[in-house]
């Protein structure tokens, strides 16, 4: 019998049999049993605290991040260290749903863009600025995450995409959708927050390859992508909190027909017009 498997073996039994004598049955050393139970990639182990931290990303809303997290446990006596606590909830999908643009894969190359829009949110034609970001929305399923782009000149909605995870994909993929529904030429500036989507090595090569020049927002000012904010608070206002949503199904098909109505039927105050009758209206 192999070594490894005479280690699983006793695993499997600790709980039953002392570690000391099985080490001695098997004729293995309890130093190298536990640094092998040390490598194991054992979900078990992981669980109490995941369930603990589960407990309190509920009763706060999933609004902390680690460090709160960490001060909530040591208040529950709880005690482990706050890398710990960030490893398990990265682990099983525990991070804050507010913060959670501030954990970045650092693996890759990081690509910063000077905020060209600067707070300079009218446009005179279409396509000639975007704004994007993401926003979640809550079911009873979990967290779905919404990307959105949002055109300057009327305020439409261009292109969005929902998905489970909250990762590159989705914003490339929003990005490829608009594309293929509007004309893209090389003075479109398309702006975002700092999120670890937006400053990926993917996010640089789409944008490079269509032409469309990238801007982004001062590290922790969050007016400067005011637009994109203000659609998710009129989207959640005027639909979203009006519902318990169930499923992510239930939820997908309520914002395919919320950016309908917003698109096509909700009259806008300045212009008495809907978004795309705006649109349609423009003669270059």
């Amino acid at each position: 019998m192999r070594t490894s498997v005479k280690y699983r073996v006793i695993y499997r039994h600790k709980d039953k049999y002392s570690i000391r004598e099985m080490c001695r049955f098997f004729e293995v050393s309890r130093s190298g049993y536990y640094g092998f139970v040390s490598r194991m990639d054992i979900p078990e182990k992981d669980l109490p605290l995941a369930e603990k931290i589960r407990e309190c990303q509920e009763k706060c809303g999933k609004t902390y991040g680690y460090r709160r997290v960490h001060i909530w446990l040591e208040k529950q006596k709880i005690h482990h260290d706050p890398k710990t606590v960030l490893r398990v909830m990265q682990k099983y999908n525990l991070l804050s749903v507010v913060r959670r643009k501030k954990y970045r894969n650092y693996g890759e190359c990081l690509h910063r863009y000077p905020n060209l829009l600067n707070r300079d949110f009218k446009a005179e034609k279409p396509n000639q600025k975007w704004v994007t970001d993401i926003s979640y929305i809550k079911t009873g399923q979990g967290t779905l995450y919404l990307s959105v782009i949002r055109d300057l000149y009327d305020n439409s909605i261009v292109a969005y995409k929902t998905g489970t995870k909250q990762n590159i994909n989705l914003v490339l993929s929003t990005i490829k959708t608009a594309k293929r529904k509007e004309k893209v030429t090389a003075e479109l500036q398309l702006h975002s927050d700092q999120g670890f989507q937006y400053t990926s090595q993917a996010y640089f090569k789409l944008t490079q390859s269509y032409g469309i020049t990238p801007s982004m927002s001062r590290r922790g000012n969050p007016y400067d992508n005011a637009l994109a904010e203000n659609f998710f608070s009129i989207l959640k206002t005027e639909c979203i909190y009006r519902v318990k949503l169930k499923t992510y199904e239930e939820a997908r098909l309520l914002i395919a027909e919320y950016i309908h109505f917003y698109n096509h039927q909700r009259i806008q105050f300045k212009t008495k017009l809907t978004p795309l009758e705006l649109r349609s209206q423009f003669v270059a």
